[in-house]
Parts: C-alpha cells; sequence; structure tokens
C-alpha cells in the first residue's frame, strides 16, 4: 500500500497501465492511447473503432474485476529502454503509439517500456514493483468519456476511461463521499431542477439562457452590485459586444490572445471582433476627454458582455461559458494612489463575500514567469512588472490578509491578485481577481495632466468583484446547494392551504406578504398537504405556510422550513418581519 504522496502516484500510474493490460486481454485488437496519473487518479485512452463491444459506465465494476484478479497475481513491472526501431516493431500494431515514438526520436529522448507479465506498454514510468504494493479496496473505476487524441479536435475520438485511487480504502470512501454530495450540488443539475438556467443546441453550446428563476437571482446579484459601486465612487458605462480589429492589435490581444477569440466579421471589407474583454473600450472612454489629475482616481464600471471561445470539451454549464457578463471595472489612478485603490478594492471584495457567506477564501498574487516568452516573451519592461507586482504585495499586507504565490499566473500586461477558493469538488479555483496595469496607457497613449502642469500616464486596475455573474452564480449554487438567501430567492413563501375551503384565507395571507414587500405565491392544488409541502421543499422554496381552520381563526400560519423539520406558529405580521429582517441582514 501507497505511504507517501510519490508511491501514491506510482500506484495510480500502475493502475492505468494494468487497466490497459485487462481491456487487451478481452479485445487484443484494441488501440491503445496514453494512461497518465491525474489529480486522484489515473486515465487511459483506447480506439475500440471496428469491435463490438466497448466499455460503458455499467460495465466499469466487470473491468474492476479484471483488474483486481491481475492485481492478486503479484505480477511485477519490469522498465527497460531500448531503441526507436525495436519500439516500432513492438507497437507495429499500435498507431498512437508509434506516433509517440516518432515524437521521441525526433525529440532525441530516450523511448522505454514496460513489461507486466505478457503485456508491454511504452511508457517512461515510474511504476510500483509488483502488485502486490496496490491496495485492492482503494481505487474505483468512475466514468466513461470520449476525448480526441491529444486533445485535438482534428484529431480521432478515443474512448476515455477513468479511475480514482488513494493511500486507504477509508480515503477512497471519503472522496467517493464528497463527489455524491457534489454531484447533487452540481449547477448543471441544479440549474434544470430549479429552472434556473438552459443550454440549447439550437441556440449553441456554450451560450447559456437564463430561465425566469434564475434571471431574477442574477438581476439581484446585478443590482446588489450596482448600488455597491455606487457607494464606492463607481460610474457606470455601455459599450458594444464587437470592435475593429485595430482595437484589439493596439491591446494586444490579437497578439496574445486570439486563439481565444473568436473570428472576425467582415463589415464593408474591415474586420471586427466580438469582444473578449471590456478593457480596451473603457480605455478609448477614459480617452475621449483631457483628464486632469484633480479627475483621479477614476473608476469605470460595466456589466460587459463578452464572447470568448472556448473549446467544447472544457464548457461546463455557466462555469466555462463562450458568452458571459463580467462584474467589470476599471480604475485609473496615478502611481501614487495605486497602493490605497489596491486595499479598498480588497476591502470591496471582503465585504461583498461576507454578505455572500463566503468566507473559506484567499488570496493568490499572480506573478509572470519570463521563461514563456510566448505569453511574457515581448514584455521588455521588467523594472515595470517588478513595481507593480511590488505594491500589489504591499497592499495585501497592509491589508492584513494572508496570500500565497503564484508564478506563470499573471496575465499578459501585469501581475493580479487572484482570489482563490475551493469548489464542491474540493479543487481550488479563481472566482475574481484584480490586475495592476503599467502597460495599458503606455499602449494606448492614455494621460492626465499632473500638478506641475505635465502629461502622466495613469496606472490601471482592472477588476471584477464577482468575476462573471454567470461564473459566481454557478459558484453560489453549489456552495448553497440551490438553497438560496431568503434575499435572492425568487418566491421567498408558499402558502398551501389544508383543504379548498381555506384557499380564501390563502390568497389573503399572500395579499398581505406581498404588500409586506415578501414574494409569496399559492398553491392550492388537488395534491394531498404532505405531496404539496415536498414540492416545495424540493424547490428549496424558504418558507411553506400551511393554513387551516385553526390558522384562519387565529389569524396565523404553521411555518415549515426547507431546511429542517420543525414547524413554527406565527401571525401573519410576525412572518413578514422575519422575512423582512432577513433580507434587511442578507442571511
Amino acid at each position: 500500500m501507497a505511504k507517501n504522496k510519490d508511491n501514491v502516484e506510482q500506484v495510480r500510474h500502475s493502475l492505468a497501465h494494468l487497466m490497459a493490460m485487462a481491456i487487451t486481454g478481452k479485445h487484443l485488437e484494441v488501440k491503445l492511447g496514453i494512461g497518465p496519473i491525474i489529480e486522484n487518479g489515473f486515465y487511459y485512452d483506447f480506439d475500440f473503432s471496428g469491435l463490438d463491444h466497448s466499455p460503458t459506465e455499467e460495465k466499469l465494476p466487470v473491468l474492476e474485476g479484471f483488474m483486481k484478479e491481475l492485481i492478486a497475481q503479484d505480477i511485477k513491472f519490469e522498465k527497460e529502454e531500448i531503441s526507436a526501431e525495436k519500439a516500432r516493431e513492438i507497437f507495429k500494431d499500435q498507431p498512437f503509439k508509434l506516433e509517440l515514438i516518432d515524437e521521441l526520436e525526433k525529440a532525441g529522448e530516450k523511448i522505454s517500456i514496460y513489461k507486466s507479465g505478457d503485456f508491454t506498454d511504452l511508457c517512461a514510468g515510474p511504476h510500483v514493483g509488483s502488485t502486490r504494493e496496490i491496495d485492492l479496496d482503494a481505487f474505483k473505476l468512475t466514468k466513461v468519456a470520449g476525448a480526441y487524441w491529444r486533445g485535438s479536435e482534428k484529431n480521432k475520438m478515443l474512448t476515455r476511461i477513468y479511475g480514482v485511487a488513494f493511500e486507504s480504502k477509508k480515503e477512497l470512501g471519503d472522496y467517493l463521499k464528497m463527489m455524491e454530495e457534489a454531484e447533487k450540488r452540481d449547477h448543471r443539475k441544479l440549474g434544470k431542477e430549479l429552472e434556473l438556467f438552459m443550454i440549447s443546441e439550437e441556440v449553441g453550446k456554450g451560450l447559456p439562457l437564463w430561465l425566469p428563476n434564475g434571471a431574477f437571482i442574477r438581476r439581484k446579484l446585478e443590482d446588489y452590485m450596482y448600488q455597491k459601486e455606487l457607494e464606492n465612487g463607481y460610474k457606470y458605462v455601455y459599450t458594444p459586444v464587437l470592435a475593429h480589429k485595430k482595437l484589439y492589435e493596439a491591446s494586444g490581444h490579437l497578439a496574445h490572445y486570439k486563439e481565444d477569440m473568436y473570428s472576425p466579421i467582415d463589415i464593408e471589407g474591415e474586420e471586427y471582433y466580438l469582444k473578449p474583454m471590456n478593457c480596451p473600450h473603457h480605455h478609448m472612454i477614459y480617452k475621449h476627454g483631457q483628464i486632469s489629475y484633480k479627475d483621479l482616481p477614476l473608476r469605470l464600471a460595466e456589466f460587459g458582455l463578452v464572447h470568448r471561445f472556448e473549446r467544447s470539451g472544457v464548457l461546463t454549464g455557466l462555469i466555462r461559458a463562450r458568452a458571459f457578463t463580467q462584474n467589470d471595472s476599471h480604475i485609473y489612478c496615478p502611481k501614487s494612489q495605486l497602493k490605497a485603490e489596491l486595499v479598498e478594492v480588497l476591502k470591496l471584495f471582503k465585504e461583498v463575500y461576507n454578505d455572500f457567506g463566503i468566507t473559506d477564501f484567499w488570496y493568490r498574487l499572480s506573478l509572470p514567469d519570463f521563461k514563456n516568452e510566448e505569453k511574457y516573451g515581448d514584455i521588455k519592461d521588467k523594472q515595470m512588472w517588478e513595481e507593480s507586482a511590488e505594491v500589489a504585495e504591499q497592499a495585501l499586507k497592509e491589508f492584513g490578509v494572508k496570500y500565497e504565490k503564484g508564478e506563470g499566473e499573471a496575465t499578459f500586461y501585469g501581475p493580479k491578485i487572484d482570489v482563490q477558493t475551493k469548489n464542491v469538488l474540493g479543487k481550488e479555483d479563481t472566482i475574481a481577481t484584480v490586475q495592476v496595469d503599467f502597460y495599458s496607457a503606455k499602449k494606448f497613449d492614455l494621460n492626465f495632466i499632473n500638478e506641475k502642469g505635465e502629461k502622466e500616464h495613469p496606472v490601471i486596475i482592472h477588476r471584477a468583484i464577482m468575476g462573471s455573474f454567470d461564473r459566481f452564480f454557478a459558484f453560489l449554487t453549489e456552495k448553497t446547494g440551490g438553497n438560496f438567501p431568503v434575499w435572492l430567492s425568487p418566491i421567498q413563501a408558499i402558502i398551501i392551504p389544508v383543504g379548498e375551503k381555506f384557499n380564501d384565507y390563502g390568497e389573503k395571507v399572500m395579499a398581505e406578504l406581498k404588500s409586506a414587500g415578501v414574494r409569496a405565491e399559492i398553491d392550492a392544488g388537488a395534491e394531498t398537504l404532505g405531496k404539496r409541502i415536498r414540492a416545495g421543499k424540493t424547490k428549496k422554496i424558504p418558507y411553506l405556510l400551511v393554513v387551516g381552520e385553526k390558522e384562519e381563526k387565529a389569524g396565523t400560519v404553521a411555518v415549515n422550513f426547507r431546511d429542517k423539520e420543525k414547524q413554527e406558529t406565527l401571525s401573519v405580521e410576525q412572518f413578514a418581519q422575519l422575512v423582512q429582517k432577513e433580507i434587511k441582514d442578507k442571511k
């Protein structure tokens, strides 16, 4: 059994190897792709073209059984370095392996194989010494998916089989429980069940349609941020969803970001692009008039719709979409104001996240890796980068928060502070960002008149408190499991009369609650009382108010809560006050 990270990774790699061994033992003609380790597990890609049978998720337990039979045989893993010529002979019927051998030979790298009994695989390793080091009860095959060879849509679609593996049966059990809970909280699943949003193939992949319930919550998020930003000195603008090619040439997006932009649109012989980011548009607004140091800081804000070309294989509901709306802002200020503005942005982050009950987040100072010439190769002013990174770090220290550093995570125009959290899968995720930009003002010739009457370039802060509304909405849906706080819930209370003769009282209660600002509806359907209560809880309505003879006589409601079994009796006025307080406190 594995005792440390290196060993558990060797176990995972060996399990991928054993899966291929089990598959080829049953299907000699199968073509093998690659079988690397990944976070928490492994996968292997197979080409079952022309075969009568290929694994489905229902068949994975059978495949697991074959693998366990192999493990029980105490099979050795033996490495051998061989020539490219010999490798081609061994894998003459394996086209994907032959492609890899050609690449290894061209790169001048060593070619090695691993033998396990009668099975041989092209592999650099490492593996465990023998299968006795693998815990039979600490791994599980999890899913079957399609995957293009080498990740390119131009290549053949293969069958990818995933598995997970840990050091112990308990760790595996804990992980599977987390995955089960994550599946329940998946915003795509809840989006369908709660009628929040949809994706239509007729409209297109990655282009979400917001349904009334989801649109209501999103509008609440927008209204909330609009008020917050107005209170903090932001000024709102609108910009179009496309722009002339020369704007993105000036911004550097066509040089650094073209692969993630859509193809140009020909308009009267000139090329236009769908907007991937709002910043160059805002720079044009800044440049519109003469700016004095007295006008700074200038904080421009927009709920800006952008379009980015995300490959179909990575599209994930609202988390990775091709069209989304950013909670965007660009702050223009002199260098002397930069640190203070960054601290104010960090304060706003904290205030907003506190209102949403988000406490499990931390900060990452994302820095460049100048060895990555593709991303940072044309950035010659290293001193500018060092200066902006130093100010960003000073702001984090002054704000008094813990942070980590991430080399190579900066944008092509400057370092940034990312707000990190763990998603329901336990993986680290970025939910918002603030970027320091000494670069764009020079490229766009943005200036202000300083105290000496001279022109000076401003520094630009790019910040998105909620990131995009789409992604934040998905994150919030998963964090709450669809149990949105009362102030965000499209329906805050459902009135459920116990019988038809109490419908009039139910209508009266609903009218009183609506006049008190409570979003209430009535369910006077023919279903049993129990079914209507369960239906309300399934829809995650915060309050289910049962009314009958006793409640009508007393002017009360029997309050059922979505997240607990107990029931309370309150007057209509008391209940309205309860909801009003929760709205005010944003619980």
